[in-house]
């Protein structure tokens, strides 16, 4: 086999903290004083001097309710070099927050800068739907992140109109912090909105934000805590 026949898929320099290397992987510029939390198991590959601690005790205390069946998904990756982080082949979203908050389904969550604040809330609004606790996980401050997207997601902006922005919440990726939420059920929509029997649940954003939307409405997907 000859190497130039691969040649066009070697990686190129960063010049970012965090960029796509394709649509389904990160590469992370890592660098000493530069931690990283990332979600355990995402490691696909590194150059360099990369040391990672998973469930670290900075991150126990934020994470406590952020269950997966074995604990906090929260790993910190420390050290000198390229990370390369993946999820299964979802596709891969960059974001850098410049003294602004974001709002992430636990499950979308693949890395953040270690500096940027975070904690695990319920959604405001809804205190239940279908019978089960909804989620999720606030970041702010200065900084990066990558979050994942079963398929190439639609970002709809929820001040464009008057109208509420109605979401499958399994289909739900992220939204801004500041948008109203609120719950909604339908037995007419029942079998045109969701993949359930029954009523079918929405959640209605309102006010000034956007709403990240996946192409995916698997609730395998999707974090989910008893209530």
């Amino acid at each position: 086999m000859e190497q130039q026949q691969l040649a066009g898929y070697a990686p190129t320099p960063l010049t970012a903290r965090m960029e796509n290397h394709g649509s389904t992987m990160l590469k992370v510029a890592m660098a000493t004083g530069h931690d990283l939390f990332a979600r355990t198991g995402s490691i696909v590959s590194y150059e360099g001097f990369v040391q990672y601690e998973p469930n670290p005790p900075a991150a126990r205390q934020a994470a406590a309710q952020w269950i997966s069946g074995e604990g906090a998904p929260v790993m910190k990756c420390s050290g000198d070099g390229v990370l390369y982080l993946a999820d299964y082949g979802a596709d891969v979203v960059v974001i850098h927050l410049d003294n602004d908050a974001i709002s992430v389904n636990g499950t979308n969550v693949l890395a953040f800068d270690a500096h940027l604040q975070w904690g695990v809330e319920r959604v405001k609004g809804p205190a239940k739907l279908a019978g089960q606790g909804l989620w999720n996980v606030q970041i702010a401050g200065t900084g990066w992140l990558a979050l994942t997207s079963r398929g190439i997601p639609i970002v709809v902006d929820c001040g464009r109109g008057e109208d509420e922005t109605c979401v499958d919440p399994d289909a739900l990726v992220a939204w801004s912090p500041q948008l109203k939420v609120k719950g909604k059920r339908s037995f007419t929509a029942s079998s045109l909105v969701g993949r359930g029997s029954g009523e079918a649940y929405q959640l209605a954003f309102s006010g000034q934000g956007i709403v990240v939307v996946q192409p995916s409405e698997d609730s395998s997907d999707r974090l989910r805590i008893q209530g």
